[in-house]
């Protein structure tokens, strides 16, 4: 074992879930980069959290694809070091460095300790400031997306989340996957590449959350070394996107013994004052766990499946209420009008004061579990940036949900789920299912 994963080890034994209360400090470097950091210098480490905003949804066109392979690559060699040369440079350090996209972010992770803090940092620097993308190691990572690409083409819930995308999002990048295409990944050359890295990773869009032993004095000079070098501008963000979902089904023809189907409509906006209610229904509606409703009906009642849920699905530029489940051919039609029936029921009934109180007392109880190590701590800073929370979110969070009333359920259950706007995608062979529009 590595000394690194050895205090990493050290640290989840010794943190505790109590620490989620611990004080959040906003940090302004001396040229002007801002973060949120929590201090804990009882083990020599710290967590650093870099978000990009724009993620994945600021492809050029026709360049599908090319940031996620841009992200892919960055790792792949850095300043005068080559793949390999960085990868033992880093490792030397005990440090570890993680790049990943989703549609609205492209994500950076840092781990390093305290003794080796300023060389990790200049070797992150590098892949941020400096990244070679050289041509064979573009074709070894476009390589591994092509084979996922081919692999996704025989999944079935690949094909349900890109049916649904394409019916919800209309020419908005949220239509097609981050990832690209077969076509549009082999397409992409290098000057591809390199345009998504100056449209992506700018100072003027990155978030940062950081937790460990260090100093806000500290991460602000850190910070400055880090990304001050960084362009200022890069691509305009997309903007926001009404859902083209209407009610209704499709169905895609699929040669599997078990059908995959999702089903959704526009939801509610993170920072609509209604949120938490909605996020109390949807809990007590189709969360974790089996005591939801949908698991109640669809899997413990009729054995419909095997399991069941719903989510309330925040991005950057719109917002959806979507479930999921795969069930036999023979038994989709069934599970799609039981879902129907709950969809209407908790609207015009909304929820016990029972089923309002387990959910309260599950949400409230689990909540501080999420805060279990300095790298969770930091994930947490910089999403709370993101969805514009305040900083003092996580002291009052709690207080939000056990304020909602029954009251404010119902009257949330009756806006956010509508029956008859609900889309089925079933992608399978669905006896006695068919499309309709």
């Amino acid at each position: 074992m590595t000394r690194f994963f050895i205090v990493i080890s050290a640290f989840f034994a010794l943190i505790s879930p109590a620490q989620a209360g611990t004080e959040i400090k906003e940090v302004t470097s001396p040229g002007g980069i801002k973060a949120w950091l929590v201090e804990e210098p009882s083990i020599p480490f710290t967590a650093l959290e870099l978000r990009f905003q724009g993620g994945g949804s600021l492809d050029r066109p026709g360049k599908r694809g090319a940031i996620n392979l841009m992200t892919a690559t960055i790792e792949e060699g850095a300043g005068d070091l080559d793949a390999q040369g960085f990868a033992v440079a880093r490792d030397e350090l005990a440090a570890s460095f993680g790049f990943d996209v989703n549609r609205d972010a492209l994500s950076v992770s840092a781990r390093f300790l305290s003794e080796n803090r300023d060389e990790a940092i200049a070797l992150l620097r590098t892949a941020l400031v400096s990244p070679r993308f050289e041509q064979d190691a573009i074709d070894r990572v476009r390589e591994q997306i092509l084979s996922g690409l081919r692999s996704d083409a025989n999944d079935p819930n690949t094909a349900a989340i890109i049916a649904l995308n394409t019916l919800s999002y209309g020419s908005h990048p949220y239509a097609t996957r981050l990832d690209g295409t077969i076509e549009s990944v082999s397409a992409l050359v290098r000057d591809d590449v390199v345009n998504a890295f100056r449209d992506v990773v700018v100072k003027d869009r990155v978030f940062i959350g950081a937790a460990g032993d260090i100093s806000a004095e500290e991460l602000g000079q850190l910070l400055d070394d880090l990304l001050g070098d960084l362009p200022k501008g890069g691509a305009p963000l997309p903007s926001a996107v009404d859902l083209q979902l209407t009610g209704g089904v499709t169905v895609e023809d699929f040669p599997v013994p078990q059908a995959v189907t999702l089903f959704a409509h526009d939801g509610i906006p993170r920072d609509d004052p209604d949120f938490f209610p909605a996020f109390l229904a949807n809990e007590i509606f189709g969360g974790s766990g089996l005591q939801s409703r949908l698991s109640q009906e669809v899997r413990e009642e009729r054995g419909l499946t095997y399991g069941i849920g719903s989510f309330l699905v925040n991005s950057d530029h719109s917002s959806m209420v979507m479930g999921q489940f795969a069930t036999a051919n023979s038994r989709v039609s069934e599970a799609i009008d039981v879902i129907r029936d709950e969809w209407q029921q908790i609207a015009s009934e909304g929820v016990t004061p029972e089923e309002l109180e387990d959910a309260k007392t599950y949400l409230t109880g689990a909540y501080p579990l999420r805060f279990d190590s300095n790298a969770s701590i930091a994930r947490i800073l910089v999403g709370m940036q993101l969805d514009g929370l305040p900083i003092d979110y996580i002291d009052t969070r709690n207080d939000k949900v056990n304020a909602v009333t029954l009251d404010d359920v119902k009257r949330v259950a009756e806006r956010l789920y509508r029956a008859d706007d609900l889309r089925f995608v079933v992608v399978g062979q669905p006896e006695g299912v068919e499309n309709v529009n």
